[in-house]
């Protein structure tokens, strides 16, 4: 697949526009955080600073983590970066726990779906100074913004999607990939076929990713958040349950999976599909046998309930964000730097297969000339929207909410009408 990317088309072809439209512009109205401001920006001297990650706490991530710090300090005189990590499933609440009590400070990962719950807490630095002229793609500038306030500087950007082991699916009869609901269940039927203990579709079934069926709502015809409200529990979320629920019986899709599992499984070669950002990859391939696994995985458009329908998929990114408080202005400095200087994003690129968030990046041969990229990008990417609980502080809880309920109807505690209306109820409560 070649692609040329002009400075326009490699902003369309990573998602960036609708989804730059879609975080900017359904920001809640009410309870706006005052955010720290810019005067924490001004050099108060300090050299040291840590930068705090999850993705120093992954083995795919650190190494090359660690190079961009050492290669920054060594261009910059004085400068000492620390690199304090937690596992990213504890990692938001190990981050408010923090910046509430005063004990956070410098440069912090965050995944774009906690901005607006940590600008809430009013510690972030407005960076729209640091951002200010730079070569950031319009959209993915606004992957930053909660409330019209810049408090991240856009790391990398692309969706949540299905990739397919195309070597299991061809030992299955399945030569082309399933464009709709029904095409889908039956090539994870012929894959069950297989036997060997082949789990046809690494879904997410543990509570703490069952997030996953945002998507899948929508493709049944959910718009899930509506006028401000909830609305699950309507037809749409429970047909898209009541499927979901059928393929757990069947066994399509296992039990207690969430994407570390469904990561090791694919690596495995045991899955024909899982569901993961585009730089899941690389964590997979890094640790399979099979050195050849990374030209068997491609991405697949989410399947659609009806043919036409358009493909949804759950957008997601990462920022860098700045916490008032000593050693800010250093901070961001490196923050800057590490998003916007070739140097530093096209080497994150070719070591994790994440992609830079600048106009210069994007059309980088190295980055337009990736097909895995590409493809993700053309056929997941592009089609990503931002999840409607992002914009809400709460939206962990409306989360953890969803999940605990959505478990108990694959354990066969609730059936989905039940328990998708239980969900509505509660979330609804968090955000009156």
């Amino acid at each position: 697949m070649s692609v040329s990317l002009s400075r326009r088309s490699a902003l369309g072809l990573f998602g960036l526009s609708a989804l730059g439209t879609a975080l900017a512009g359904c920001a809640p109205s009410t309870n706006t955080p005052t955010p720290a401001g810019t005067e924490g920006l001004k050099d108060d001297g300090v050299k040291e600073f840590p930068f705090t990650s999850w993705s120093f706490n992954e083995a795919v991530t650190k190494e090359p983590i660690q190079a961009q710090i050492s290669k920054y300090t060594a261009a910059n005189a004085g400068v000492k970066i620390s690199t304090p990590s937690y596992p990213y499933n504890d990692y938001l609440n190990q981050l408010l726990l923090q910046v509430q009590g005063g004990q956070l400070s410098g440069a912090v990962q965050l995944d774009v779906a906690w901005l607006a719950t940590l600008a809430a807490t009013g510690k972030l630095l407005d960076l729209r100074s640091v951002a200010a002229g730079l070569d950031y793609a319009p959209a993915a500038l606004a992957l930053g913004q909660s409330n019209g306030v810049q408090y991240g500087l856009p790391w990398t950007f692309a969706g949540i999607g299905l990739i397919s082991n195309t070597e299991l699916l061809t030992k299955a009869g399945i030569t082309s990939a399933p464009k709709t609901v029904a095409e889908f269940e039956a090539a994870l039927t012929a894959v069950k076929g297989l036997g060997g203990g082949v789990v046809p579709w690494a879904g997410m079934t543990k509570v703490d990713q069952l997030k996953d069926i945002i998507p899948w709502m929508w493709e049944f015809g959910s718009p899930i958040v509506d006028g401000g409200k909830v609305v699950i529990g309507d037809d749409g979320s429970v047909e898209a349950l009541t499927w979901y629920k059928k393929l757990y019986d069947q066994k399509l899709i296992a039990p207690d999976v969430n994407r570390v599992d469904a990561r090791a499984l694919m690596s495995q070669g045991k899955t024909a599909f899982y569901e993961d950002a585009i730089g899941g990859r690389a964590a997979v391939t890094k640790s399979s046998p099979d050195k050849d696994l990374a030209s068997k995985m491609v991405p697949v458009a989410r399947p659609v309930k009806n043919s036409g329908d358009k493909p949804r998929h759950l957008a997601w990114g990462q920022v860098i964000a700045v916490i008032n408080g000593a050693g800010a202005a250093t901070a961001a400095n490196y923050a800057k730097t590490v998003t916007t200087d070739p140097g530093y994003n096209i080497d994150w690129f070719t070591k994790t297969g994440l992609p830079p968030t600048t106009n210069a990046g994007l059309a980088d041969s190295t980055v337009k000339n990736d097909k895995f990229a590409t493809d993700f990008t053309t056929q997941i990417g592009a089609n990503s929207s931002a999840s409607p609980f992002w914009t809400y502080p709460q939206f962990s809880q409306m989360e953890k909410v969803l999940a605990e309920e959505v478990q108990s109807i694959l354990i066969g505690k609730k059936n989905p009408k039940e328990a998708l209306t239980s969900a509505r109820d509660r979330m609804n409560a968090l955000i009156k």
